[in-house]
Order: C-alpha cells, then sequence, then structure tokens
C-alpha cells in the first residue's frame, strides 16, 4: 500500500484538485507524512500561497464527519481558543474535495500552511506541554458551550469503542508479539479499565468533545507560539483521554510524571481540574496504552507500526503489570 506506485497515484489526484484551491498547476507538490492519512505540501511560489493538503484513508470518516470537523476547527479560531491552520475553501466555497484512486473515492481537505516545528523531547517538552494544558482547559470550555451545528457528527472514544467490542482499531489480543503470559496480564487490565471507567462516568463535567490526539507529532512551536494541528481524530470522550492521547508513543518515558505535572498546571491556570480528574490520568494513560497497541497490530503496514513491532507490546504488558499494582 505504501510502495512509490501507491503514492504517485496520490500525488496525482491531489495535484488534479490545485485548480479548485486556486494555486497554479505547476506549483510544487511534496508528500510530508503519510501514516494513514496522507498529508502533502503545496508550494505555490508563483502566488506565494503554501497549502497543507490531507487526503483521508477511505472507509474511516464520512463526509458528515469531515465537516463537522472543520465545523468545529473554524468556531475555535472563531472564538480564539487555540491556534491551529484555517480549512481553505475552494473556487465554490466548499471545503471537501474527492478524487478517484481507480474506483476508490478519496477525500482530500486544504489548510493553510502553518510554520513551526515539533517540541523537542530532550530539553523542552515540559514546557510545552504547560501550554498545552493551558489549551486543553480552553478547549474543553468551549466544547462544553459551542452549540453544535445541525448533522453535527464526529465518532465516540468510550470504552467499548477504544479497547471494548466495537473497538475502532481492531483488538489488542492481536497485538504483535503478545505471548500467552502477557495476553493474561493485559486480560486483567483490561477487566479492570472497563470497571473503572463505568465507574468514572460519562457526565457533562467530564466527557464531551475532544481532540484526542495531541501528541507531541501534531504540535508546532514558532517562537512562543504553541500550534496545535490534526483534528482528524477529535471527538467525543473524556477531557482527561486528551492527557493521555498528548503522550501517545511514549506512555513508558521516566519524564511523562513531569509531564503531566506541567500539564495540570496549565490547566489549572485556565479551569478548574479536581482530585477525582487528576486520579483518572494513569487510567487514561493505560486505556490509551492498550488502543496504541491494537492500532500497531491493526495497521502493521504503516510505517509507525513497523517502527514500535513488537517492542511496544512488550511495554505494554510491563506497563500493564505496574497498573495492576499501583492502581488496583
Amino acid at each position: 500500500m505504501y510502495d512509490a506506485e501507491f503514492l504517485d497515484r496520490l500525488t496525482n489526484g491531489v495535484k488534479g484538485l490545485m485548480p479548485v484551491w486556486q494555486t497554479a498547476a505547476d506549483a510544487d507538490v511534496k508528500l510530508l507524512t503519510i501514516s494513514e492519512n496522507a498529508t502533502f505540501h503545496i508550494d505555490d511560489t508563483a502566488l506565494g500561497r503554501s497549502l497543507v493538503v490531507r487526503v483521508h484513508r477511505p472507509g474511516y470518516h464520512s463526509e458528515a464527519e469531515i465537516l463537522s470537523e472543520l465545523a468545529w476547527i473554524e468556531a475555535l479560531r472563531r472564538d480564539g481558543v487555540v491556534a491551529t491552520p484555517r480549512p481553505i475553501a475552494a473556487r465554490d466555497g466548499s471545503l471537501l474535495q474527492t478524487f478517484f484512486d481507480g474506483e476508490t473515492a478519496r477525500h482530500a481537505v486544504a489548510f493553510e500552511f502553518m510554520s513551526g516545528r515539533e517540541p523537542d523531547t530532550e530539553t523542552d517538552l515540559a514546557k510545552w506541554y504547560g501550554k498545552l494544558g493551558e489549551i486543553n482547559a480552553r478547549l474543553h470550555r468551549h466544547s462544553q458551550a459551542w452549540t453544535r451545528p445541525d448533522q453535527f457528527i464526529r465518532k465516540t472514544w468510550d470504552f467499548d469503542r477504544i479497547i471494548g467490542d466495537r473497538a475502532y482499531w481492531g483488538d489488542w489480543r492481536e497485538a504483535l508479539g503478545l505471548t500467552p503470559d502477557g495476553r493474561a496480564i493485559l486480560e486483567r487490565t483490561h477487566a479492570q479499565l472497563a470497571s473503572q471507567t463505568r465507574l468514572y462516568g460519562y457526565g457533562g463535567d467530564r466527557f464531551g468533545l475532544v481532540h484526542c490526539d495531541m501528541r507531541a507529532a501534531n504540535l508546532l512551536v514558532d517562537g512562543d507560539r504553541l500550534g496545535v494541528i490534526d483534528f482528524d481524530d477529535c471527538g467525543l470522550s473524556w477531557f482527561a483521554y486528551d492527557f493521555a492521547a498528548a503522550i501517545s508513543f511514549m506512555e513508558h518515558e521516566p519524564f511523562i510524571p513531569d509531564l503531566m505535572a506541567a500539564w495540570l498546571e496549565g490547566y489549572r491556570r485556565v479551569a478548574p481540574l479536581g482530585a477525582e480528574h487528576e486520579a483518572a490520568l494513569p487510567m487514561f494513560i493505560m486505556l490509551r496504552r492498550m488502543q496504541l497497541t491494537a492500532w500497531i497490530a491493526s495497521h502493521a503496514e504503516t510505517p509507525t507500526a513497523q517502527s514500535m513491532g513488537a517492542t511496544y507490546t512488550d511495554g505494554t504488558v510491563a506497563l500493564a503489570e505496574r497498573y495492576l499494582i499501583e492502581h488496583s
């Protein structure tokens, strides 16, 4: 799926759409990243335009879901909640475009280019996670107050859809390299998380519209500004789950307590966060880790999954074993 021929087809599909975004036909088009969605940079030096185009994976989000994401982004920008790129409309005002890759329809959305770099995990990550806590608090307050437009629809990330029977990203039991002993540990952890999330509940003070993927790869630092990109996984979930998602793929690192402390301090500079919600953070970190372990297994063809492999599964089992001891 990720061979040169496939990427050439996607690149040509993006080039075919460039006129609708009023960019020159000979503008430079380069692939930025690919995991499930593919992201391209269009640099039109003649017109001084720079766009980022996201080509959606088929069969995941409906047109209504993608347009709902864009509606929230526009509301967040209008209300000054977070620095995030503006969706770019076509000549006819439409925000969602489609091209065909053979018989497969591919949806594409353009955004203005946002400058910046990913926060450096070696030096300044805690500083930026303090700012991220502030952003999360503003976003959650907005989520609770915002009146969603008619036809608004996004996925719900509850226990059942994260690692339960209807999980969107597959079954963690298919994890790469999972041993019988490791499976037994994760089965106990699964049962405990099911009980604990049920007790924590889904009330309006803790469950609502969240970004759900503010990991370092989706943050852009430029001077003192912290920008947030990629609302592709935004949906209804626990507010505290936003922190768990923000440390995706590095849950095992020794600096995570420092990031959590910085995030909590930043959050509380903007909005209160009670002890009950702080105490729930380890639960959501473990829940997210198991979800990502399932994702790696069900998306083994992706570069991200291939870079993690069975080592990530082993780390998940180790974290789960510690979680059972410390949070039963």
